[in-house]
Parts: C-alpha cells; structure tokens; sequence
C-alpha cells in the first residue's frame, strides 16, 4: 500500500523521528517529495481546526485568518521542506501552485535522485525554473485558445501578440517577483571604450569569506577585476587583445533577491567537498547602493534557510520565516515562533572548529517600496 503523505499543523507533535539533526544527505531525495507534498492542497482546509501551540504563543498578535503547516520529511526530503515553506508563504511570494508542481515532479524526481548530495539551492533552482515552465505552458495555451483571455491565466501573464508572432519574451509571475538584470562592462584601457552584456538572474551566488558581512562579500562579488596578460579582452575597435577592466552591476534589481552563500567548497587536496562555517553577518536592512544602477534600492530580510551540520554530505535543513511582523521556524513538521535575535545565531563561526553549526545558506530579500 502506498505511503499516504501527512501534512501537519503547527499544533500537531513532532514524532520522535523530526527530532534528528544530522541526516545522510545521499538517499531517496526528490522521490519521495511527491507524496510529501501531494495532499498539501487538498489539505490546507481542514487542518488545524483546534487552537494550536504557535496560537497561544502569539495570543491576540496571531493574524486573523492565517494558519501555519509543517511538511513532514519523508527521507532526506528537508532541503526541499525549507524551500517550499518559502515559496507557498503566497502572501510574501504568491508563486507556487502546489498540485501542479508535485504533478510535474513525479515525473521528474529522477533529477535529484541520484545526487549525492541534496542541495536546497540546487533546489531551490530546479523549483523556480520548473515553476516557470509551467506558467509558461499556460501562455502558450491561452494564446493557442481564441476563448482565453490573459485575466484568464493563472499566476501569469500572456504577452501580447501581432499578427500572430509574440512580441517578446513570456513574463511570469516568478520573473516578475524573482527575476533581475546584471549588466557586465569591460571598459578597454587603450581607447577607454566600454562593453556592455545584460544577462538575467534568479539569484546571487557569492563567495564568503571568515569575519565578513554580507555587504562586503556583495561588494567584492561586483567589485572591478583586472584583464591582463592572457586575460587580455580583445576590443573591437582597437582589433586586438587589450588590458581593460571588468565590472559587474544590478541593471534591474528583482522584487525579492535572492542570495546564495557558497560555503560549500571543493579542497583539491582533500578530493571533495568541505563546508565553511565562517562567520557572516546579514543585516535585516540592505542597501545596494553603487552595485545597483538604482543607489537607493533597498530590501528587507523575511527568510532564510539554514544549513545544519559540519558537513556538506551530512546535514539538515530549516528554514526561518517573517509573517506578519514575528519570525517563525519551520524544521520540517515542527513550526514554532522565534525570536529575531535568533538570525544571529545562524551568522557562522568566527573560528573553524566550533560547536555551531547552524548557519545561514540562502537570504530572501523583499524591496521595499514595492519599486522594480
């Protein structure tokens, strides 16, 4: 008989099984996410009619008409739970519809099956990128019907056509809430002229380094590199290789950035893959300032997810959540408010062999404003 998946409420007890923290991260993975998740929709209103834990805790501050869910991990399936609980929080993103991704993943799960090593920000793309695919396959429906009209999509946007042809590129919702533009220069030192490519993107990754912020591994992420001896850029009007300088910046900063810190390196000399616990403070308010063509662009943090564990082949994810002005943890089936002051345990270790392991993995960033 086939398992049948059980999402919890917030109220619901943990089973002894959700208090591990150190899970093997090589195993079933994105297999068993499909029945994980397949009665998330169906379920979302009849649980957790009693007053639950989180309710009681919050008291009169509980939003009225809200209700939290844990996602019960069924196998290594925590870096997919701490994902999820971010993308269905559809007041903040208002991306994910649930039934139709978990039918998409059954036919795809065999993507994360055979990784060794369950990564959320690989998943965290293989999610947005298949979300995309399938907004997109409802524009190319609705334009192939006479009888739809764009108001008619769900969570996207038809382009309009002439004579047939699209006019530009499909826009969904995830572009439109993830979605930003990097401009690359290379400026020639010889004739000074300036070279420019926009290349789109879902997300930052950026190199940490010990004792940083997240403002200055941002700033030597865009910071200007030198093209030298058999670097050399060749510059089209001088017709030959060039010392020149390169630069990156935000042309069009996103509604919610996404950064990912890369504390999974690969020591050749150890032949695999270490985790860098460094210490790396993120600030609640960030600033671009000049690594945004918009200087005065700025954004306010409401997730991130956590990487738990010394290793990156042996660990455990959750994730930290704002709604409604109070934090809130989801580590798998469990929920339970938290404390702001919390964040700060998840900055890193300012000395490598320490006893927190907790550390923060992917920052979600809204703008404030609601300028993009």
């Amino acid at each position: 008989m086939a398992r049948t998946a059980r999402l919890l409420a917030a109220e619901d007890p943990p089973p002894a099984a959700a208090a591990e923290r150190s899970r093997p991260a090589a195993g079933s993975g994105l297999r068993s996410l499909s029945s994980a998740a397949s009665g998330l929709w169906d379920r979302l209103s009849v649980l957790g009619t009693g007053v639950s834990k989180l309710e009681k805790a919050l008291g009169d501050h509980f939003p009225e008409g809200e209700r939290y869910f844990g996602l019960e991990n069924f196998g290594n399936t925590c870096y997919c739970n701490s994902v999820l609980q971010i993308t269905l929080a559809k007041k903040r993103t208002g991306v994910l519809a649930p039934r139709r991704f978990v039918q998409r993943v059954r036919k795809q799960n065999e993507l994360f099956r055979s990784y060794m090593h369950q990564d959320a920000h690989e998943f965290w793309n293989f999610l947005v990128n298949d979300i995309v695919d399938i907004l997109e396959e409802d524009c190319r429906t609705a334009n192939s019907s006479p009888e739809t009209t764009p108001e008619e999509v769900s969570n996207g946007a038809v382009n309009a056509l002439v004579n047939g042809a699209r006019e530009r590129p499909l826009v969904t919702l995830v572009h439109r809430t993830f979605q930003g533009i990097l401009t690359n220069e290379t400026k020639c030192l010889m004739c000074d002229t300036i070279t420019a490519k926009d290349e789109t993107f879902f997300d930052l990754s950026i190199d940490v380094e010990q004792n940083s912020s997240l403002t200055s591994c941002l700033k030597s992420f865009f910071s200007t590199e030198i093209l030298n001896g058999e670097d050399k850029f060749f510059c089209d009007k001088c017709s030959c290789l060039q010392e020149a300088h390169k630069r990156m910046k935000i042309k069009k900063a996103p509604h919610v950035l996404v950064i990912h810190l890369k504390r999974f390196k690969y020591v050749e000399q150890l032949s695999r893959h270490k985790k860098l616990s460094y210490r790396v403070v993120y600030p609640l308010e960030l600033k671009l300032g000049s690594m945004s063509e918009d200087a005065d662009c700025e954004y306010s943090l409401f997730a991130v997810v956590v990487h738990v564990g010394s290793s990156p082949n042996h660990g455990h994810y959750v994730s930290q959540i704002k709604s409604h002005g109070h934090w809130l943890s989801f580590d798998d089936d469990t929920v339970q408010i938290s404390e702001e002051s919390t964040l700060q345990t998840f900055y890193g270790s300012s000395r490598e062999h320490c006893g927190n392991t907790d550390h923060g993995y992917i920052l979600f960033y809204e703008r404030l404003g609601g300028k993009s």
